[in-house]
């Protein structure tokens, strides 16, 4: 490993070494705006396997690439008028600019969703590094996953196994950077921009989609579910789905089956009321439980499907009509309501009312 820092070298020679490391395969760690960054070449697949060893574990989050310019992130994502727009107004800047990836990243680089998170960071020595290169280098944070981040070198280090600092070819330290967030997360593949992570397009705990087809609503339940998978990990996910005979409740809860990789068509509970669904997903077992309360109309009723003992880690429970079954229980708390309106014949609003 080599360190370089900034205060000692040239903008030229920290150019020249970095871009030697990384078109030979090698992993940098290299300064943001807001955090230390991971750097591979992103289409370089054996770089690629390097930097995910590096990281441990994603869970099916995509890497997001660093690029010079929106006209060099054009040849590997697919910009859509929602991203073209995003760019034009947040970039360069602490905003990751989620959309459809192209084929010509290295395997891993992209989600599971076929996205990858665009970021042409306002910092001039990632511009100049990536124009020099003239490809994307990967822009994911230099932390380990759930550990401290990183605005230090020690930060990273402090962290690492000797495994994981033997994996990393050089380092670019510009000293301890700015107490900045990490960018602002948005994704534009759905009809409605959704903040994967910030506060950009939110306006407080509520936020409102269109989905415009059913395969939209099975999209957004799967993005959901992987902002949502620390939570599920650590205690379990709750989720109430509200809205009329038809309006896509159960569409939802198998847009969760789908993420889950389940095996069986996710039907209505209607006449069975629960139905339990067991799942293996990103290495955690857990179990989906859907339950449908449209014919409860009493607590005793409610109180026999002992929901609140299906509340545990890995497990997630989706309810639907939990605005007619909340009165009579108190004691569940979801952590996430869905309320769902039939706009017209081919597009439905979701309206997403998150909890602490």
């Amino acid at each position: 490993m080599k360190i370089i820092k900034t205060a000692d070298h040239s903008k030229t020679t920290i150019l020249k070494t970095a871009i030697k490391v990384l078109t030979a395969g090698g992993l940098v760690i290299y300064p943001t705006e807001t955090v230390y960054g991971a750097g591979v070449d992103a289409t370089n697949q054996t770089a690629v396997k390097k930097l995910l060893a590096y990281k441990s574990r994603r869970e099916g989050k995509p890497l997001s690439i660093a690029v010079a310019s929106t006209i060099m992130a054009q040849k590997y994502a697919q910009l859509n008028s929602q991203a073209l727009s995003l760019h034009q107004k947040f970039l360069p800047g602490p905003y990751t600019i989620i959309s459809k990836a192209e084929n010509n990243l290295a395997d891993g680089v992209a989600s599971e969703f076929g996205t990858i998170g665009i970021r042409i960071p306002d910092h001039e020595l990632v511009t100049d590094l990536t124009t020099a290169l003239n490809k994307p280098i990967t822009a994911t944070s230099a932390n380990i996953s759930g550990k401290k981040r990183p605005y230090t070198i020690q930060d990273i280090f402090s962290n690492l196994s000797t495994k994981q600092r033997g994996l990393i070819d050089l380092v670019i330290d510009a000293g301890e950077l700015p107490p900045n967030e990490p960018s602002t997360v948005i994704d534009t593949t759905l009809s409605t921009p959704l903040t994967i992570r910030g506060n950009m397009l939110s306006h407080k705990n509520n936020l409102a989609l269109i989905s415009c087809s059913d395969q939209e609503t099975i999209d957004i339940a799967g993005k959901f579910l992987l902002k949502y998978w620390d939570k599920i990990k650590n205690r379990g996910l709750v989720i109430g789905l509200n809205g009329e005979l038809g309006a896509g409740k159960t569409m939802f809860a198998k847009g969760i089956g789908q993420f889950l990789k389940i095996p069986q068509l996710i039907t209505s509970p209607t006449y069975t009321y629960i139905k339990e669904y067991s799942y293996n997903r990103h290495n955690i077992e857990g179990i989906f439980y859907h339950i449908d309360t449209w014919k409860i109309d009493q607590a005793e009723n409610a109180q026999l499907l002992e929901i609140e003992g299906l509340i545990k880690p890995k497990n997630i429970v989706a309810i639907e009509w939990w605005t007619q079954i909340e009165k009579f229980l108190p004691e569940i708390k979801p952590q996430l309501i869905i309320d769902i309106q039939i706009l017209s014949d081919n597009q439905r609003q979701l309206t997403f009312i998150e909890k602490p």
